[in-house]
């Protein structure tokens, strides 16, 4: 089996749950992707920041995703936000229209600013 191009790092940092994502999301990979993705959401965080920076490549099948998780966290009331979007990745938010039902913020730092003021 070829080694999967998507790479999960999940950490809690100052009531936060942070997940950065790196590679390359390619449609072979989503089903993994949203396990992972869906299970690191499903406990009882408030605030969630999916840190887009090591993202090389989304496919359509990736944002759907994430569109999933954060509806999930809306009905439970927990903040969602994503930050560190490549220009590229950005772009495809923008055409999706995801940046009318998610938070994009540039920067980890601004994103966690923004989770902090939730509280």
């Amino acid at each position: 089996m070829e080694k999967s191009s998507i790479e999960l790092q999940v950490e809690r940092t100052e009531g936060v749950l942070v997940i950065n994502v790196s590679g390359e999301l390619h449609g072979l990979e989503a089903g993994g992707f949203h396990e992972s993705l869906w299970e690191a959401t499903d406990g009882l965080d408030k605030f969630t920041v999916l840190d887009l920076e090591g993202l090389a490549y989304i496919s359509s099948v990736g944002l759907r995703s994430i569109l999933m998780v954060a509806k999930k966290l809306g009905e439970r009331n927990a903040k969602f936000a994503v930050c560190s979007l490549s220009q590229r990745t950005k772009s495809l938010f923008k055409m999706a229209a995801f940046d009318k039902v998610v938070d994009i913020y540039e920067s980890r730092s601004e994103a966690m600013g923004a989770m902090k003021k939730g509280q």
